[in-house]
Order: C-alpha cells, then sequence, then structure tokens
C-alpha cells in the first residue's frame, strides 16, 4: 500500500472557508483503479495556523502516480485558483508519501513488508 499526504498550515479565521471548499470539492478518487480511502483530517491549533492533512490510501505507488497523471486528477484540481483569498496558509501544501510496510487491521491481523 502507499499513503499520500497533503498539509496545509490554515491562518486561523480561514478554517470554516477551508473545510467548505474541502467539502464541496467533485471526488474523483473512486473513479481510479487501486484507490483504497481518503481522509481530510484537522490537526492542532497553533498560534499562527491550524494544521490539516488530506489523506489518500493507494494498493500501490504506481496507483498513486497514475492518479496524479490522471484526466481524474486534473478535473478534481480544475478549480483550485478559484479559491485564491478565500484561505490564507502559512505556505503551500507540503507533500510527504509513504510505503506502507507493516499493516495491522482491525482484527488485529498483521501483515508484515505489506509494501
Amino acid at each position: 500500500m502507499y499513503i499520500a499526504m497533503n498539509r496545509f498550515r490554515v491562518v486561523p479565521g480561514y478554517e470554516e472557508a477551508f473545510e467548505a471548499i474541502w467539502r464541496g470539492r467533485e471526488g474523483r478518487l473512486a473513479e481510479m483503479s487501486g484507490y483504497i480511502e481518503f481522509h481530510m483530517l484537522k490537526g492542532p491549533k497553533a498560534e499562527d495556523h491550524t494544521l490539516y492533512a488530506s489523506h489518500t490510501v493507494w494498493e500501490s505507488f504506481e496507483h498513486f502516480q497514475a492518479w496524479t497523471k490522471s484526466e481524474q486528477f486534473r478535473a478534481a484540481h480544475a478549480k483550485a485558483g478559484e479559491n485564491r483569498g478565500k484561505v490564507e496558509y502559512l505556505s503551500g501544501p507540503h507533500f510527504e508519501g509513504f510505503e506502507v510496510i507493516i499493516h495491522e487491521d482491525r482484527s488485529g491481523a498483521r501483515k508484515a513488508d505489506a509494501a
């Protein structure tokens, strides 16, 4: 499995707008082979920002790569420019990608070398 994350540092006072933008986005991930799930995470508040992270799980890095090169990816991100000025960030999104090396499911079954 492969997990792709983007971290967003949203300036205080813009959290509602940020969340509304994400709630209103058209989902295109489910159209992709290898897509497992998506989460938008709200993290701790600091003095100068609230931390958010988008988190997608893929069957493999190759499936994630196919998403980034797909028409669905372009369509999902096409309206990003329309949101300029609605939300203030400390900096642009910060991407992090992870290969899953151990996976434990809800029953406690563990799969080593899951990648």
